[in-house]
């Protein structure tokens, strides 16, 4: 919506993976100085952790497109809860390579005939799993059992776990201990510092042309990194309602006033957004035979949700109107 208000060609604050928008933040960069050395390696584990959305995905985006242009096959899996023989048919589902109803034995002989082939003519073949963390110790003893597939001393394959910050726990268990013995390199990517956070942001816009419209206060960038604290999705949510704000406002500046005004409807509207996925997290369940007033203070909670939605609703309205305006211009 709030794109030809402020003359953008592109949504610049996507949730979304795009590797066009990567930013090499000091982390970042040398996150993928890992990932690129490990590739001149041709074996082993390359390891990066991180929190959620501090950019580990978009990471591997960007190396895929960098690998596009060299002699690289690569796939990416991205996990669930994956027992070992699933990860296994899921890594041959990666490379396409059939997997329905063949036994373990099958899938492993097709892997290595499609590894033995892809090396053959010269290529490197690369396996990314994302989101590392969800696997059981199991999984990861058949992936690194996968790198065992050589020939003439020569790895096959090698592979990158990208996980969360409680897979560095996991591979500490006493089951990966050959495992551990195979990463040649581990990165654990942070969240982005107060200046990278503003870098970040103004990288996003520039890529789809901003011109200073609208113009964000040095205020209000240190505003927007204590509220995210510098995580990049964190900051991609904020700042895409933050544009919704300006616009809907016909705005063309936006202070540290309009980053708190944004915040409060944010935190005013969490409450709702738990009503609709569930339970309140931080709310204790109720016990059998509650009390009427107790009854008449989770009314009194739900009707305060339902008016807080009521407003969001009218602000969306009042956007779509401006659209509609906005396009008979």
């Amino acid at each position: 919506m709030y794109e030809s208000f402020y003359k953008l060609n592109a949504k610049p604050f996507q949730l979304s993976p795009d590797p066009r928008f990567f930013f090499g933040s000091q982390g970042h960069k040398r996150a993928m100085s890992y990932l690129r050395y490990g590739l001149s390696q041709g074996e082993g584990f390359i390891i990066i952790t991180g929190g959620v959305g501090t950019g580990k995905t978009t990471l591997v985006r960007a190396l895929f497109e960098d690998l596009a242009k060299e002699n690289v096959v690569a796939a990416q899996l991205v996990t669930t809860h994956l027992e070992a023989d699933d990860t296994l048919r899921m890594a041959a589902a990666s490379f396409g390579l059939a997997h329905e109803g063949a036994s373990k034995a099958a899938i492993l002989k097709n892997l290595e005939t499609f590894l033995l082939a892809r090396t053959r003519e010269g290529k490197r073949v690369l396996l990314v799993i994302d989101e590392a963390q969800n696997l059981p110790v199991a999984s990861l003893e058949e992936l690194r059992m996968l790198s065992n597939f050589q020939e003439d001393g020569r790895a096959l394959l090698q592979s990158f776990l990208l996980g969360q910050e409680e897979f560095k726990a996991t591979l500490q268990l006493d089951g990966l201990e050959q495992l551990r013995q195979r990463v040649i390199a581990a990165y654990h990517l942070e969240p982005l510092s107060a200046e990278e956070s503003r870098e970040y942001i103004e990288h996003r816009l520039k890529l789809v042309g901003w011109n200073r419209d609208p113009e964000i206060t040095a205020a209000a960038y240190g505003e927007i990194f204590t509220y995210t604290t510098g995580v990049p999705r964190k900051i991609n949510t904020f700042c895409d309602r933050l544009m919704l704000f300006g616009y809907l406002e016909e705005l063309h500046k936006l202070d540290i006033e309009q980053v708190r005004e944004v915040i409060a409807e944010l935190r005013q509207e969490s409450p709702v957004m738990e009503a609709v996925l569930g339970r309140p997290v931080d709310t204790p369940t109720t016990p059998v035979g509650f009390s009427y007033s107790q009854e008449r203070e989770q009314r009194d909670g739900l009707e305060d949700r339902v008016s807080i939605l009521e407003g969001r609703i009218d602000i969306l309205e009042k956007a779509f109107r401006r659209l509609l305006e906005t396009g008979r211009r």
